[in-house]
């Protein structure tokens, strides 16, 4: 996010926590009770005075049950199911399937084919077991020692406290899916079983 696209959020954040406030019909006053966010500073959030943090919107979200993303105008993804915001970093864009981020989370990459030689993979490790599903392209799947190009239609799972990285290899862009959860938490797959 550079610093135009900051400033547009900061900007749409005041007027859209005073229309949240007066479609509860609710006061400033009731607001700073039930949030603990004294009334002048929910004023100057408002009035764009104050810079709002995650330690002011947090609250403010329990309290006009609403996702964080709707108090900052996040960009719509496509689906209309699902409203987080997309990131994009060195040409891969993460797209936040799930809202909840106490359990399993979903996500959606898209990851552009490289301009030149495929770069040595950084592997990472970290708490948690991953699933994830090639909707198209190819993707490069390193666990450990091991090297996995996966095509569209195909899945893998793994413990991510093994060594991994992900990568496109080409010649096109690769979509996945993965379902992320904490370490002792699986997703679970069910073949369907075919008679004969």
């Amino acid at each position: 996010m550079n610093d135009d696209d900051l400033a547009r959020v900061l900007d749409v954040v005041g007027p859209r926590l005073r229309d949240l406030r007066k479609e509860r019909d609710l006061t400033l006053a009731q607001v700073s009770a039930d949030t603990g966010i004294s009334t002048s500073t929910l004023s100057r959030l408002e009035s764009g005075g104050r810079r709002p943090t995650l330690e002011l919107l947090l609250p403010l979200a329990k309290v006009y049950e609403v996702p964080l993303d709707e108090l900052v105008d996040a960009p719509r993804t496509g689906d209309p199911r699902v409203h987080p915001a997309p990131v994009t970093r060195d040409g891969m864009t993460v797209v936040p399937l799930t809202n909840d981020l106490s359990g399993l989370r979903a996500y959606k990459f898209v990851v552009p084919p490289p301009e030149g030689p495929l770069p040595p993979a950084d592997l990472q490790t970290h708490e948690g077991y991953d699933w994830l599903y090639v909707l198209s392209g190819r993707l490069l799947l390193n666990l450990g020692d091991q090297e996995t190009v996966l095509k569209a239609g195909e899945a893998a799972e793994f413990d991510t406290r093994m060594p991994h990285a992900m990568r496109n290899p080409g010649p096109t862009t690769a979509e996945y899916l993965t379902l992320f959860g904490p370490q002792g938490e699986r997703m679970h797959v069910r073949a369907r079983t075919v008679k004969k």
